[in-house]
């Protein structure tokens, strides 16, 4: 059975057969979520999705009813009161429970839940005749677990990380009753249901075990031990239930459970854990009574209004109820949730890591501790990281461009998770150390240093999700990043079907298999090197002809049309006026090509003898803007701020005449701004040789982006290669090609690719410094004709690469020695390149 095969509807079902949630599963998938049509949404483990019944019966309940503030006492104010009550017992009925043993305090999320425990919990300095609390977590925590260390140990507790192996792993037999009721000490352990990394469940046992003084750390140390369970991930996919699991304490978050509302999430307090909290501040609705003169304060007697400071998102409160309304309605109840999405997950698994390269290697390393056996051990995530056909990790930013392009909403990094991040990809913290200072920080885009991964990539399942998101998934892995032909490890794949539950702690690491490659056809021969010759390929160690200038583009309009030159003056931020505008939509922020694809189609003129900047587009009468302008030249625009990669420009409006111009044209508020004349953005990584200071107009990240007409026309050929796999998409020609990666200068090159291992070039008398390769993003995929988007090039561009998709690079002025910073000077089409390469 090939792969093919193997991503069938038939084969999913002999594999599991708890699927959807009755016969009209893709029915009311496709009536509650018609927003999501043709998006492949994969992020569950960050936020699900919400059916449209749920916000469509929320609007008609608050829009037909008065909710008023719940501290008054009016009737629409009672009436507030009793829904949330209602609310707080519906949420205590889903996780089977009682308000005599638990209470629901509502936050903002399960973050503010966890800081109002850190803040009230009765930590203990170290004295003479008592031991220090002990603040212990998993290391498999989630970020804002660990962060509650910031407050512990300001109050003196002691942090103790703790190794998931070592709660069971360092147990030992409970002492007697009693023998430790001379120290109260109060200590709190912290441990996930469900790693947001990974996927595995901890064993809900922990909670009894730790209580009790069994499991480690708690065998070790005296005093009263509390368990503090973080069900975040937990409960958006599996039932919990607070009688088999009396935790102390359960932050959870609405969003990901519902969808919606965000920003409101909740603190599951058991009662007889509750006493111990202790509470400084005190907001309005918290006090029973207080004097403003005298420092008296008696704290409100219920738990609830003890902690729930101000006046709580009532209206969001009001929405849960609708959200169990439609959880329910759709899904019957949290069980067969839960074997939905294991059973996408456990299919997307098997076939992920059993799926090889033509050369047999894997495609994929999956991080799992077991094998996916069965939804009481495993949660709906499957993590991993693709690999070449020679075994390379492929960048997870790289991974999740591709998946942007097929339109597939993936998670990448280390997913607040540093703890797993680090076990699973062998990370240590003087490496954690050393990728900081190279650069890397959380939530980046750097998705390897020296060579080693900095984090994963992250698929996760919801109640909506449906086979043909794994198939799609599945299908774009092969497509992008396995060299073809697509082959499967069938002996693995056995083994996971007949796999029974491996005992936990075994040690056995599954193998894990991945994607990269050259999409070209099943079975199809890929392009040989000889093949290749009559497309500029040659011998790495061929030197031939000499190296021209062939073309040079100007965008006056960040991420509009291009204005082909054949000379241009070079400016201190680059060629002059290239980038010196943008298009913002109405809340000020940059459009682009992405977001806009018709940006392409209005292509501006730059007219220096007129000082005039031209925005002309078809069917459209020319409006113009004056090129050297200021806002004491025009003191009706207005100066105002935005922001290009992260970076914070100042700007001037070009008045209502542009801005009306591009609004008709684009079909949306749009305004026409430019970089102020005397802001000055810096380069943030100068690379060794460029000048001191390196200024930028409105560019992403250099002066210049040139690229090698012979990588081009690598690029033409492989797409030639692979034309019958595209579906009705007419080949490219040469320059189409060419107009997407939207280059200042393009290079008649010997060998393909050559221009990645150059140092310095020097075009005509102006010398460069190389900044770097340019990442592509799914940008390239527009036509710059007519505006549409397409997968070509950057597919054939990401299997020729074997998933590291960068082309072309960045260039900077290197001055000569002893001159000013600011360039100057003039490149002309025909003009001499002559490259430096890197040395060894």
């Amino acid at each position: 059975m090939d792969f093919q095969q193997l991503c069938t509807f038939e084969t999913f079902q002999q594999l599991w057969s708890h699927y959807g949630y009755g016969e009209n599963f893709p029915d009311v998938i496709e009536q509650e979520f018609t927003r999501i049509k043709g998006i492949t949404y994969l992020d569950h483990a960050a936020a699900t999705l919400y059916p449209e019944s749920l916000v469509r019966d929320y609007c008609q309940d608050i829009t037909g009813d008065v909710y008023g503030n719940p501290h008054s006492h009016s009737p629409s104010s009672t009436l507030t009161h009793d829904t949330m009550e209602r609310v707080r017992f519906r949420v205590l009925q889903h996780f089977n429970t009682t308000p005599e043993e638990y209470s629901v305090i509502f936050t903002s999320g399960s973050t503010a839940a966890l800081k109002l425990v850190a803040e009230s919990f009765p930590w203990r300095r170290q004295a003479e005749s008592q031991a220090a609390s002990l603040f212990c977590y998993l290391t498999d925590n989630h970020t804002s677990v660990v962060g509650m260390r910031g407050l512990t140990s300001s109050q003196g507790a002691v942090a103790l990380p703790v190794l998931p192996r070592d709660v069971e792993g360092r147990a030992k037999a409970a002492e007697a009753p009693g023998e430790d009721a001379v120290c109260q000490t109060a200590h709190l352990f912290c441990y996930p249901a469900q790693s947001n990394f990974s996927g595995r469940k901890y064993p809900l046992g922990h909670v009894r075990g730790v209580r009790a003084r069994r499991l480690y750390p708690a065998c070790d140390h005296r005093g009263r031990w509390f368990v503090l369970l973080d069900a975040a991930s937990y409960v958006a996919c599996s039932p919990l239930d607070l009688r088999d699991c009396p935790a102390d304490f359960i932050p959870i978050s609405f969003y990901k459970m519902f969808g919606f509302p965000t920003g409101l999430g909740a603190l599951l307090v058991r009662n007889d854990a509750a006493s111990v909290l202790r509470k400084s501040y005190f907001g309005g609705g918290t006090a029973a009574a207080y004097l403003p003169g005298e420092d008296y304060y008696v704290q409100a007697a219920n738990v609830t209004d003890r902690f729930e400071d101000g006046t709580v998102s009532f209206l969001d409160v009001i929405a849960i109820n609708h959200g169990f309304e439609s959880l329910h309605r759709i899904t019957g109840n949290m069980h067969n949730i839960q074997q939905h999405t294991f059973g996408l997950a456990r299919y997307t698994y098997m076939l992920l890591s059993s799926l090889c390269h033509g050369n047999g290697k894997p495609a994929a390393h999956v991080y799992t501790e077991g094998q996916f056996e069965s939804s009481v051990t495993q949660g709906a995530i499957v993590n991993f990281n693709l690999m070449d056909s020679d075994g390379q990790i492929i960048g997870y930013s790289q991974v999740d461009r591709m998946a942007n392009l097929y339109n597939i909403h993936v998670r990448t990094g280390c997913f607040c998770n540093t703890g797993a991040c680090q076990l699973f990809l062998g990370i240590d913290g003087q490496q954690m150390r050393r990728n900081l200072q190279a650069g890397h920080v959380c939530g980046d885009g750097v998705d390897q240093v020296d060579g080693q991964p900095t984090g994963s990539v992250r698929v996760s399942f919801g109640y909506m999700s449906t086979f043909e998101d794994c198939q799609k998934f599945l299908k774009f892995v092969a497509e992008c990043f396995v060299e073809k032909p697509v082959t499967v490890d069938h002996a693995r794949l056995r083994k996971l079907k007949a796999a029974p539950a491996a005992p936990e702690g075994s040690g056995e690491h599954p193998s894990m298999k991945q994607t990269n490659g050259e999409v070209y056809k099943v079975g199809e021969e890929k392009p040989t090197e000889a093949s290749l010759k009559g497309f500029g390929f040659r011998d790495s160690n061929s030197h031939g002809g000499a190296y021209t200038l062939t073309a040079i583009y100007i965008y006056p309009i960040k991420s509009c049309g291009a204005c082909e030159v054949h000379d241009w003056p070079v400016g201190p931020q680059g060629l002059l006026y290239d980038r010196g505008w943008m298009v913002v939509n109405g809340n000020g922020v940059c459009l682009s090509q992405k977001r806009e694809p018709r940006l392409c189609l209005v292509r501006p003129q730059v007219h220096l003898s007129s000082n005039k900047l031209l925005l002309r587009a078809s069917g459209t009468d020319a409006v113009s803007v004056p090129l050297k302008d200021d806002a004491q030249l025009h003191p009706g625009y207005r100066v105002c701020q935005s922001r290009v990669c992260g970076d914070r420009v100042e700007t001037v409006d070009c008045g209502d005449e542009a801005a009306s111009w591009l609004s008709d044209f684009l079909g949306q508020t749009c305004r026409l701004i430019r970089q102020r004349p005397d802001f000055t953005r810096e380069m943030r990584k100068k690379p060794i040789g460029a000048a001191a200071s390196t200024s930028l107009s409105l560019v992403n990240e250099a002066q210049y982006l040139m690229i090698n007409s012979a990588s081009v026309a690598l690029i033409h050929t492989l797409m030639s290669c692979r034309r019958d796999n595209r579906e009705g998409d007419q080949l490219l020609d040469t320059q189409n090609v060419i107009s997407r990666f939207r280059a200042n200068l393009v290079v008649a090159g010997e060998e393909p690719f050559e221009e990645d291992n150059w140092s310095h070039l020097i075009i005509g008398s102006t010398r460069f410094v190389v900044a770097g390769q340019c990442g592509r993003c799914h940008m390239v995929g527009v036509d710059q004709e007519t505006g549409t988007k397409t997968k070509e090039p950057l597919i054939s561009l990401t299997a020729h690469r074997k998933g590291k998709v960068t082309f072309g690079v960045y260039l900077t002025h290197e001055p000569p020695e002893g001159s000013p910073p600011a360039a100057s000077g003039l490149l002309s089409v025909g003009c001499p390149v002559r490259p430096e390469p890197r040395c060894a």
